[in-house]
């Protein structure tokens, strides 16, 4: 959110306040307040229970809170504040579309992720409808393996237009579907909350590139009814993302990653926010790491919750080849030409960041859309392998994989093309999209007009 209020306060004669629970508020270190260029983080009480430290509190508090108590107070801030041209509500955070429509102010979303996912909780209420998926989201087909291909399974599927088949899709990596039947039932209701409130809008923001599916999925990458404007590539500034990490990060990296042959590096990171894996699986992962024989920089967060899984010795065993650290500056990583490969979560960010420096990917998904974009990263657009196991020996040949041979050099083609259509073309595209969007606020005062945006570009052909 801070990235877009920098990149519309650049393009306007207009200051942007950026309105963040103050949970979050206070893990933004050095960026909790004006930044003195049009751009102000200010903090909306949530009642939520929190120390500050690494580990946020859990998601069901979050998301109680967000329904229950800070509409109030994001109600009360409003009343305060004088000429208000539009309101842009990250669309996770539905709750405020109702909040700023009571006020009567023009509402834009914006959405954090790709446009493939977006699309993938829209058609919830047609999976509904159709019979696919109950009221509280559990599947109604029985003859559904877990392994099959669930778009292509369900032929009339293709009607909905959901997702293009050569994603080979399965049932369980649709967003809802994690864990256990409790929590499935949860955030289906919250996927659903956020369609049903999102129908409202007409013009949304995405953090994506224009034609992300390629040419073939270009019919599915638009839901009627409302326009899009593609932004992704230029919210991609390295100097903004070190300014509001809400992670400390470790500066050695670089320095060590300067001692290191070019390409030689493995950088691992499976995020910051997403649960932590469990135990086990670190402890292949790991044992993996070093069975390759590569040196590796790992980010993992120094928490109980996050390290569990770590050999004993583990740390002071790989010393000098591994470097284990709480937080890495990512975009100087990535950039580094000692980078080789990424082993990741499939973070939407992550990807994005990865694409722009042109590194290849090992996915490894964890949870929410984490599954959609590994199914592009891997299917669609040829740019990483899925890693299909935490065992040592998938992780050692997957890597081996990605770093040598004729499969690699592939990759690292396809990763370069897709880096060039993000710093070339779709940047283009995206500057002109938040440059139109700010034209309509500056220039008009009517709710429906601020939201009359639309643009014609090139999809990516894979």
């Amino acid at each position: 959110m801070l990235q877009l209020a920098r990149a519309l306060a650049d393009r306007g004669d207009v200051s942007v306040i950026v309105a963040v629970p103050d949970f979050i508020h206070r893990r933004m270190g050095q960026y909790r307040g004006d930044d003195g260029n049009g751009v102000v983080l200010v903090s909306v009480p949530s009642g939520v229970q929190d120390d500050g430290g690494d580990e946020p509190p859990g998601a069901a508090v979050i998301v109680h809170a967000m329904e229950h108590q800070v509409p109030s107070q994001l109600e009360r801030m409003l009343s305060t504040m004088q000429g208000i041209s539009c309101v842009v509500v990250d669309l996770l955070s539905s709750w405020a579309i109702p909040v700023a429509a009571r006020w009567g102010l023009p509402v834009v979303g914006f959405w954090v992720g790709m446009m493939a996912t977006y699309r993938s909780v829209t058609v919830i209420p047609e999976l509904i409808k159709t019979g696919f998926v109950t009221g509280s989201g559990t599947l109604l087909s029985t003859d559904v393996n877990d392994e099959d291909n669930f778009i292509k399974h369900h032929h009339d599927l293709g009607d909905l237009h959901i997702l293009p088949a050569k994603l080979k899709l399965r049932a369980r990596d649709l967003p809802w579907l994690v864990n256990g039947a409790v929590s499935q039932k949860t955030r289906f209701a919250f996927w659903l909350q956020i369609v049903k409130r999102a129908k409202s809008l007409r013009s949304i923001i995405v953090n994506s590139f224009p034609g992300e599916g390629g040419i073939e999925s270009d019919g599915y990458d638009r839901p009627q009814g409302q326009q899009f404007l593609h932004v992704g590539p230029a919210l991609l500034n390295e100097d903004l993302k070190k300014k509001t990490s809400m992670w400390q990060a470790d500066q050695t990296c670089i320095d060590w990653l300067d001692t290191q042959s070019p390409g030689s590096v493995i950088y691992v990171s499976f995020g910051s926010w997403a649960a932590p894996i469990e135990p086990d699986k670190i402890t292949g992962i790991a044992r993996g790491l070093e069975a390759t024989g590569r040196p590796f920089l790992w980010a993992l967060k120094n928490h109980p919750s996050w390290r569990a899984g770590l050999p004993d010795g583990y740390i002071e065993n790989v010393a000098g080849r591994g470097k284990i650290v709480s937080w890495a500056p990512q975009d100087d990583v990535l950039k580094h030409e000692a980078v080789g490969c990424y082993v990741m979560h499939s973070g939407w960010n992550s990807v994005m960041e990865a694409l722009r420096h042109g590194v290849r990917m090992i996915c490894y998904p964890i949870c929410g859309d984490h599954f959609v974009n590994c199914a592009y990263v891997v299917n669609m657009w040829k740019a990483g392998i899925a890693l299909p196991s935490s065992d040592e020996r998938d992780v050692k040949d997957c890597v081996e994989r990605v770093m040598e041979g004729e499969e690699g050099r592939r990759l690292q083609e396809k990763v370069n093309e897709l880096r060039e259509v993000i710093t070339g073309e779709a940047l283009c595209v995206a500057r002109k999209n938040i440059n139109l969007f700010m034209e309509e606020i500056i220039n008009n005062d009517e709710a429906d007009e601020c939201t009359e945006i639309g643009q014609e570009t090139k999809p990516y052909n894979p």
